[in-house]
């Protein structure tokens, strides 16, 4: 019973760690004030995402083109990197530093990025060979604390880095992740 937790945990973890949809995270809180509103986007699509995963299992990964999906996330990625180096406020008293909605952004990119990611299908994976419920707990408060941490991360780096320089590093690396999926 304990694997059915520890594993999944400890697995997807591991290979969520410096995944594209971490540093997804990282980015968008630089971007935001509101913190809790963000994690609680990032949260809410993970268990979304990797929570029909598990229920559906491999039915999603057989049904769902996912070049249609990667394509999709490619370009929401690029758009999210092109706004944020054409974006040219400089209102710091702004609450939101360029997020106007950090929920529902935070939502919609680890949403689309998700699908089809390698721990979205590891989840599914492990839900036929575990206790999905377990497995559930076990993936989710992994992607929770590595999403937390993320968000604590970019928090720091609005501190201590100018905020053109982030937003600039920002704008780049999106593009460059969204240009990932169309390789």
């Amino acid at each position: 019973m304990l694997q059915d937790l520890l594993i999944p945990f400890l697995l997807v973890g591991l290979a969520e760690l410096g995944d594209k949809t971490q540093l997804a995270v990282l980015v968008l809180s630089t971007k935001t004030k509101n913190y809790t509103a963000l994690l609680a986007g990032v949260m809410l699509a993970f268990i979304l995402t990797d929570g029909l995963a598990i229920l559906l299992g491999n039915f999603i990964a057989d049904r769902v083109p996912m070049d249609y999906v990667r394509i999709g996330a490619g370009v929401l990625f690029i758009i999210f990197g092109l706004y944020t180096l054409l974006n040219k406020e400089d209102d710091e008293s702004s609450d939101s530093y360029g997020l106007k909605n950090p929920f529902i952004s935070g939502f919609g990119l680890i949403f689309v990025s998700e699908m089809g990611d390698k721990t979205q299908l590891t989840s599914a994976l492990f839900a036929t060979q575990y206790d999905p419920v377990l497995v559930f707990i076990g993936v989710i408060f992994a992607l929770f604390i590595l999403s937390a941490i993320a968000v604590y991360v970019g928090k720091i780096m609005m501190e201590k880095i100018n905020k053109k320089t982030i937003s600039t590093a920002a704008g780049i690396l999106f593009i460059i992740i969204g240009a990932s999926f169309f390789l």
